[in-house]
């Protein structure tokens, strides 16, 4: 007998005690039991592919052969099999498998130490390995069982290698992966995949890659919680070992033929095997799988691929499906179509005209309203992605979606219909107003529809999500609509009220208060009727209010705090426009104390809007000061003055204000100077945007206006060093209105002769003046003219101007 071991199973395993090796069974060459066993010329037997190399190795250069046992010479390489020793071998090996398997088992079952565990594991993936009757065996004795209690053992070296022996177990062979899978095994062996050493990683996800290969088990594996997930992760991973991730990967495509593992994939990431199924599987499939993926959230990027991959027929099913697919096919494209990019592309596969006709479509074929909702959702996430619809006919006739008919539809569904619609609805016309390539054709057709009245009742609406929606596109277009809103508000003040109560809320600032502020400020600012209805509803008192918290940073609102500020100081202007001639507005003027508010709102840098209304308010503020002004009694001359009155000066009453000529104040007449308002107003003529410049300029002109002391309002700009800033807004002629603020503020100020003469000098204003008497309008050119002549650069035009002037 020998003692050494056949070729299929270490040394590790002559412990077992099993029956021993006989000479006669291995090969002279191999030293290894023989499988397939020939004799040759000699006698002598061989394992035929060992007899076959020594051939082919000691044949070449025309040596002659010889037995490699008897040293005899061949005279042929004829190989007979030899079926006896071939069979007794077999015999040999069962009883031999058999008798260690049963050794092994007894390992198993026993109380044995950890070494001769590993060792019964080891024999067992060793006989596995040789064929498929040795695993058949393996099951037959019972051996599954107990390897499967061992993955719960407390040593890591026999749940690995019990790992591994499994993984040979269930090789190729069904009903070995069914007894393995039994019970929760294969919720154990998941666990590895997340908890596990990571070479157990390794093993378990080998193992399941075997059970996986096996249909009937896919949906059994996916149904395990987190299996799948776990799988995704690792199949990319970046720090797992190659063959870890590998056999994730394949794992992941062996559980793809069970849709329930499909839509799990979809929902941890992997949407691969979800799309191939909805552009190839059957119509019920695909039906399934878009409907799983209407359910989805999406990251962005993933509605781009799904957009890209599967939205032609995502829009395919929407047209021509039955009611069942066309709602799962709306879904789906409900989630893809809410980021911009991916709606872009919808656009491109086609999506507006079904999308159109779904909406509008009345009568027995008409969608669901619950459909159409989802309908409008997916329009207001298309026109939200601010792509260009003018290009996108929706029919043969090539309206588009600005179309006037189209609109006119829209307008009408909106008000014959549920508040869902109503606010989706709405939200598209908010995008398409938001575009200004687009926003004309859309105010165009609110206004032949007549449909203004119809969209401001939205603004009471209970539902906070209609209600913002109908402020934001009566925001959007109330800069082309502004006096047909204002009529419509006239008729029914509790809509304007509506409004107030939305901006008074104290919960942070909303888009929704940003929207409203907005939406009242580009109403007429001269139109009393609604100023006074906004006084009546306290309005003034609560945005006053509103502007302080702001300017002080007690309200924070994040994005929507600057247009938010920027709408309220424009609706306090309005009553700086209707101050003519109304001691009852001039007192609420008073009582706001309006010119330190928007003399303090001139610093809000960064914000031009505050700041040119904030100059434009002081304007027309400043313009009542010649009126309000408390003109008290000269001083008396005097004796000598009064004989030689040549003498005398212009005296203005002690206290007096040298502007007015009277008591002032920044609270009573709006007094500029009295409000410390020109020093701000003069840093504003270094703007860079040009309204500001213009707006400020405006508000010190009326410093220098018939019915105030010109040569003191020259001195008060000459003190807050503001003549050079206008001298230079002059020069610079950034633009006509501009300009011919310029042009006529210095002229005033060049009525004081020093002033005139200083100037007369500076070429630049020289030729700024000549400019502007050259190109500018005729009352520009005559101003330009009184100009030049205070610096002496026009002496010969004077006549030709006055018979011009009398003509």
């Amino acid at each position: 007998m020998a003692e050494g071991q056949d070729g299929y199973f270490d040394s590790s395993t002559d412990s077992l005690r099993v029956e021993p090796i006989y000479e006669s069974f291995l090969c002279p060459l191999s030293k290894q039991v023989m499988r397939d066993p020939v004799t040759i010329e000699s006698g002598a037997t061989f394992e035929r592919e060992a007899i076959l190399k020594w051939f082919n190795d000691n044949g070449s250069g025309g040596r002659r052969l010889v037995c490699p046992v008897t040293n005899k010479e061949l005279s042929s390489t004829e190989l007979n099999p030899s079926i006896a020793l071939r069979n007794t071998i077999d015999e040999w090996m069962h009883r031999n498998e058999a008798a260690k398997l049963d050794v092994a088992r007894k390992s198993l079952t026993s109380d044995c130490s950890e070494g001769d565990i590993l060792q019964a594991l080891e024999y067992v993936a060793e006989i596995c390995q040789r064929s498929r009757s040795s695993r058949h065996l393996v099951r037959k004795v019972g051996l599954i069982s107990l390897i499967t209690d061992l993955l719960k053992n407390s040593s890591p070296k026999v749940r690995q290698k019990a790992l591994g022996s499994l993984r040979f177990v269930a090789k190729n062979d069904n009903d070995n992966k069914n007894e393995i899978a039994a019970g929760d095994n294969i919720r154990t062996i998941v666990k590895f995949l997340n908890h596990g050493h990571s070479q157990e990683k390794e093993q378990a996800v080998s193992l399941l890659y075997e059970l996986s290969e096996y249909k009937p088990l896919s949906e059994k594996i996916g149904s395990v919680s987190g299996a799948i997930l776990i799988l995704v992760g690792l199949s990319s991973s970046k720090v797992e070992n190659l063959l870890t991730v590998d056999r994730a990967e394949k794992t992941l495509e062996n559980l793809e033929s069970c849709e329930k593992n499909v839509r799990q994939m979809a929902e941890n990431g992997r949407l691969q095997p979800l799309l191939r199924l909805l552009l190839e599987g059957s119509s019920d499939t695909q039906l399934s799988m878009a409907a799983h993926l209407g359910e989805l959230v999406l990251s962005n990027d993933v509605k781009v691929l799904v957009a890209q991959t599967a939205g032609s027929t995502l829009v395919n099913i929407m047209k021509s499906g039955n009611r069942e697919a066309r709602e799962a096919a709306l879904k789906a494209l409900n989630q893809i179509s809410s980021y911009d990019t991916s709606a872009k592309i919808l656009i491109e596969a086609g999506i507006l005209p079904p999308l159109i006709t779904d909406l509008f479509t009345v009568g027995s074929n008409q969608l669901p309203m619950r459909l159409k909702e989802v309908s409008a959702t997916i329009l207001a996430n298309i026109v939200a992605s601010g792509a260009s619809f003018e290009s996108v006919p929706l029919d043969h006739n090539r309206q588009n979606l600005v179309s006037e008919e189209i609109v006119h539809n829209l307008l009408h569904l909106i008000s014959n219909t549920g508040p869902a619609i109503e606010c989706k609805l709405l939200q598209v016309l908010v995008g398409l107003t938001t575009s200004a390539t687009t926003v004309q054709s859309i105010v165009d057709a609110i206004k032949s529809s007549g449909a203004t009245v119809s969209l401001i009742q939205f603004v009471e609406a209970p539902q906070r999500e209609v209600r913002l929606a109908s402020i934001k596109l009566l925001n959007n277009i109330s800069p082309f609509m502004g006096q047909e809103l204002a009529e419509a508000f006239r008729g029914n003040f509790s809509q304007l009220s509506s409004l107030v109560r939305v901006i008074a809320d104290n919960n942070g600032i909303s888009e929704e208060q940003a929207a409203a502020a907005g939406l009242i400020a580009d109403l007429p600012p001269q139109d009393s009727v609604l100023t006074r209805r906004l006084l009546q509803d306290g309005a003034f008192s609560t945005i006053i209010t509103k502007v302080t918290m702001v300017r002080q940073g007690d309200i924070r609102g994040g994005r929507f705090v600057n247009p938010f500020l920027e709408g309220l100081v424009r609706v306090v202007s309005r009553i700086t426009f209707i101050l003519d001639d109304d001691p009852d507005i001039i007192a609420v003027a008073r009582d706001y104390n309006l010119t330190p508010l928007f003399t303090d709102l001139l610093q809000m840098n960064g914000l031009d809007t505050v700041q040119i209304v904030s100059a434009t308010a002081l304007e027309n503020l400043s313009r009542q000061s010649k009126l309000l002004t408390r003109i008290v009694p000269a001083p008396n001359p005097g004796f000598c003055f009064s004989i030689f009155p040549c003498l005398s000066q212009k005296s203005v009453a002690t206290g007096a204000c040298r502007v007015h000529v009277g008591i002032c104040s920044a609270r009573e007449s709006f007094c500029l100077l009295e409000g410390k308002a020109v020093e701000k107003l003069v840093a504003c003529l270094d703007h860079n945007n040009e309204k500001v410049v213009e707006a400020a300029l405006a508000a010190l002109s009326t410093l220098l206006e018939d019915g105030v002391d010109i040569e003191q309002g020259v001195m008060v700009l000459c003190d807050a060093e503001g003549v050079n800033p206008i001298l230079e807004v002059l020069c610079e002629n950034r633009n006509e209105a501009l300009r011919q603020r310029a042009v006529w503020a210095v002229e005033r100020i060049l009525r004081i002769d020093e002033i005139a003469y200083e100037i007369s000098g500076n070429q630049n204003v020289g030729t700024a003046l000549v400019e502007a008497f050259r190109h500018g309008d005729s009352r520009t050119r005559q101003i330009a003219e009184r100009a030049l002549k205070h610096v002496d650069k026009l002496p010969n035009f004077s006549g030709i101007f006055s018979k011009m002037g009398a003509a």
